[in-house]
């Protein structure tokens, strides 16, 4: 159900193809199928294979570029992404309370898929890349070191509350919104309504016209898809620091570079499998299972641990977060702080936007504006904090009641360890943490599958890119994770710096929506006759 693959399919014939679609012929050989004379994939494509050559062949050069395009992108686009992400979440709601609200979208004239299932697919996307290792390690890294903006409270149980405030931001509203409020309306209109292609460039529209058809519109395309590909391999690479650690920590296996590039082979080898089977088989059973164990291990956590302080965590922490909703938006008190946190994450959800505003726009056809904009800024990110309330309030209520029981697995930043802390003290661990392990892994597997077709989608023009093109960007998101991990400490570190650095064109891809979007809400409310 969250496999965004699956979701396509299962509208794709409600909906109007492009011409050019229509006339397309598969190829028959590598060379046709890989599409290797598109700008598109050798732009995105010789762009990340000349990350990994350099990770193997010249480690300290590549540390010294990325850290120099971190510190560039941070200072001069950090407080320009928060702007960005706040503006573009009140603008959402303005357009969905107002009369514009009852616009509908895509052509349709009523949602082609029912409310639950959309929703269920919207929340897996995004929580997939983080929803576990984050949700366990982000809550218990700002107990231990409290936000700038709180600063020392003064009990544990404050500390704790104001840390699942702040996880709860940045997971919250703002990150939710940018990934397909008023994307989506510009992109759904000028697809469905205008004929313009379904691909990233076609946010570029309001200022370049017709020039995205050019250079303008590979360029835009590719800087989405080394994006969204940064973003993907992310979670591909946290991966195999997790199993690895908890293999080493349960069965007492090697935790080192050749388990954990095993790791990613296998998930490599899982989402390869289901870009050759059609995405008809296998990883589309897995995916569905993935909804059902995680339904199931909140049920088993809310009835056997500390449910008390979960729901008051949530709670007190949604309260808190929207209490101090601006000053922690628009915090700029300690830049260094902000860099490996808030516009981290900023950086990592804008890679996304463009991507995720394709998906969206693919799902949502027939529902309105004030749909659109509640259930994706509103609902999903509620959703998304009860989580982190599961994972994250557990570890910091074991800590409160034993301190340093958490703290201290987190000691050093090891972020793989907070988990496997937090499920040994839960009745039957073993079980529990093998279940989180497969949770995790069937998630970041969804999530490259997902990705990887709608990168092939960009790139191929069709609803329906081949296996040769799904396999190839599945193995180089793959590839690129174990060479980054092959750098040690230092490679993690390149790979958050990585992520930021690739959100800088995106944002910019995104600017016009803040604008367009009221113009086109505005519009078809007028062609409706709702004004």
């Amino acid at each position: 159900m969250s496999n965004l693959a699956q979701s396509v399919d299962g509208i794709h014939n409600h909906e109007s193809v492009d011409t050019a679609e229509k006339a397309t012929t598969k190829p028959s050989n590598l060379f046709g199928k890989l599409e290797l004379n598109n700008p598109v994939f050798w732009l995105s494509g010789s762009f990340l294979l000349s990350f990994v050559f350099l990770a193997l062949t010249n480690t300290q050069q590549l540390s010294q570029w990325v850290n120099s395009g971190f510190a560039f992108s941070t200072q001069y686009f950090g407080a320009f992404w928060q702007v960005l992400l706040l503006v573009n979440f009140l603008i959402g709601l303005f357009l969905a309370f107002g009369r514009t609200g009852y616009v509908k979208l895509g052509a349709l004239p009523k949602p082609d898929i029912d409310t639950f299932k959309w929703l269920s697919i919207v929340l897996c996307t995004l929580l997939a890349g983080g929803g576990v290792f984050w949700a366990a390690a982000e809550p218990i890294a700002h107990f231990v070191s409290s936000p700038p903006l709180y600063g020392e409270s003064t009990t544990a149980r404050a500390a704790a509350i104001n840390a699942l405030s702040q996880s709860f931001m940045h997971w919250g509203f703002l990150a939710w919104a940018i990934l397909g409020c008023l994307s989506s309306i510009v992109l759904m209109h000028l697809h469905y309504d205008k004929g313009l292609p379904l691909k990233p460039r076609t946010l570029l529209y309001p200022i370049f016209g017709n020039r995205i058809h050019g250079w303008v519109g590979h360029i835009a395309d590719a800087c989405s898809v080394i994006a969204v590909a940064a973003g993907t391999i992310g979670p591909i690479g946290f991966l195999g620091l997790q199993i690895s650690y908890a293999l080493n920590e349960l069965f007492g296996l090697s935790d080192g570079f050749t388990t954990q590039m095993l790791v990613i082979l296998f998930a490599i080898a899982m989402y390869t499998i289901s870009a050759l089977s059609g995405v008809s088989k296998g990883i589309q059973i897995v995916s569905r299972y993935n909804i059902i164990l995680s339904v199931a291990l909140i049920g088993y956590i809310l009835i056997f641990g500390p449910t008390s302080f979960i729901v008051d965590g949530y709670v007190q922490g949604v309260g808190r977060m929207v209490d101090n909703f601006f000053p922690m938006a628009l915090y700029r008190g300690d830049t260094g702080w902000l860099d490996w946190w808030t516009v981290f994450f900023w950086g990592w959800f804008i890679g996304y936007g463009p991507m995720m505003a394709i998906f969206i726009a693919r799902i949502s056809r027939g529902r309105t504006i004030r749909q659109l904009v509640l259930s994706i800024s509103i609902a999903a990110p509620l959703i998304t904090c009860f989580w982190f309330s599961i994972v994250g309030g557990s570890g910091l209520a074991f800590e409160l009641e034993n301190p340093g029981l958490i703290s201290g697995a987190f000691e050093g930043f090891n972020l793989p360890a907070v988990l496997l802390a937090i499920t040994a003290e839960l009745p039957f661990p073993m079980i529990v943490s093998v279940l989180f392990l497969v949770l995790t892994t069937t998630f970041i597997v969804t999530t490259g599958d997902s990705m990887t077709y709608t990168i092939s989608v960009v790139i191929s023009g069709t609803t329906e890119p081949n296996a040769a093109m799904r396999s190839f960007w599945g193995v180089m998101m793959g590839v690129v994770a174990i060479a980054l991990i092959s750098m040690g400490s230092g490679g993690i570190t390149a790979l958050q710096s990585f992520i930021v650095i690739t959100a800088v064109p995106v944002s910019l891809i995104l600017l016009p929506s803040i604008w367009k979007a009221p113009q086109i809400a505005n519009q078809m409310a007028k062609q409706q006759g709702l004004v």
